[in-house]
């Protein structure tokens, strides 16, 4: 079979195979971090002017708090997005995004916007799409740099939501995503299915990295290089999903209506389709304590593990410490072809 034709498999004894496979040794790699960063803005000034990548910025409101319960404001926000710029940016730069705003805190009203046409600055890089819902030709927004970044997050868009591909290669992903989201499961059992979606792709050598999502789950990402679209991207994620929901039928589902899962964890693999986002690496999140999507080395991934372990407090020292360990989804990214062989070799097809 070809890649286009990714393999849907049958009903087969998943762990058994994992066991007789090497599980693959992890490769921490370890970047040199950047050069330490100050806050961008002074802790009194309610509005401040900024020269940033050579434009002007005018930041305001800066003493409003977005985290009432941990009294985290909009200047302590844009200090972690300036300072965690340089390790955010390879996995958001130059992907259309999707703006969620909550422009009076997590505790306030949101919205979402996509269409930014006429309203964001000239030097703001967008993306154009015809919404076949009205219409109308709109406009996404691309961060291109630490300036769009920041503009982004200075109009309240607590958390950065791009979309998987570039718009160089906006209809083929940098990677494929199995979003491990719970409902009324504990957090020790995303985990195990975090591990056994681990232990799967290791039998078919396919690498995989994780990361908190911030709120409540697990986001495992496999590179996919830009080589494929976001159907073959969506039907690999598909596969990979049926495969962890086979041997883990009691407390997981891979259906897409909530009322069909019965309070079971969604495997879901439908993120992997055009213009779906989820929270990119180090975003924060609109959620109680400022949690940050963290990437975890795997030994990490096991009981006791905490979405609360990693938040706007502690991130950045971390980052210090480990550099970023989530670099290897920036790759050239699988051979679909001979992955789809061994997934039929080992699983059947």
């Amino acid at each position: 079979k070809n890649a286009k034709d990714v393999v849907r498999e049958n009903e087969v004894q998943t762990v058994d195979v994992v066991k007789e496979q090497k599980t693959l040794v992890e490769k921490r790699v370890i970047t040199p971090g950047a050069k330490e960063r100050k806050s961008l803005l002074n802790p009194t000034d309610e509005t401040q002017v900024r020269n940033i990548c050579g434009h002007d910025m005018k930041f305001t409101n800066l003493s409003k708090v977005y985290w009432p319960k941990d009294n985290v404001t909009k200047r302590d926000m844009l200090n972690y997005y300036y300072q965690v710029a340089p390790y955010i940016l390879p996995y958001v730069k130059d992907k259309p995004q999707t703006l969620n705003r909550y422009p009076n805190g997590i505790e306030g009203k949101t919205f979402y916007q996509k269409d930014v046409k006429g309203k964001a600055p000239e030097w703001v890089k967008t993306f154009p799409y015809h919404s076949y819902t009205d219409g109308r030709d709109k406009e996404f927004s691309v961060i291109t740099d630490e300036a769009s970044l920041l503009y982004v997050a200075s109009l309240g868009c607590i958390e950065i939501n791009p979309w998987s591909s570039k718009t160089q290669t906006p209809d083929n992903p940098d990677w494929c995503i199995i979003d491990l989201d719970p409902d009324k499961n504990t957090f020790e059992q995303v985990i195990e299915a975090a591990c056994l979606t681990k232990s799967l792709l290791d039998a078919i050598e396919v690498p995989c990295y994780c990361k908190t999502s911030g709120s409540t789950g697990l986001h495992i990402y496999i590179p996919f290089g830009a080589k494929y679209d976001y159907e073959q991207s969506k039907e690999f994620g598909r596969v990979i999903a049926k495969l962890v929901h086979a041997q883990l039928p009691e407390f997981t589902s891979i259906e897409r209506k909530v009322s069909d899962r019965s309070g079971k964890m969604y495997i879901d693999f439908l993120q992997n389709r055009p213009q779906a986002t989820v929270a990119g690496p180090y975003s924060l999140r609109p959620k109680p304590g400022a949690p940050v999507s963290m990437p975890l080395h795997w030994d990490e991934v096991k009981p006791g593990l905490s979405i609360r372990d990693f938040t706007i407090f502690n991130a950045i020292d971390r980052l210090k410490e480990q550099g970023d360990i989530f670099t290897g989804v920036l790759g050239e990214g699988i051979d679909l072809n001979e992955t789809v062989k061994k997934i039929e070799s080992l699983f059947g097809g």
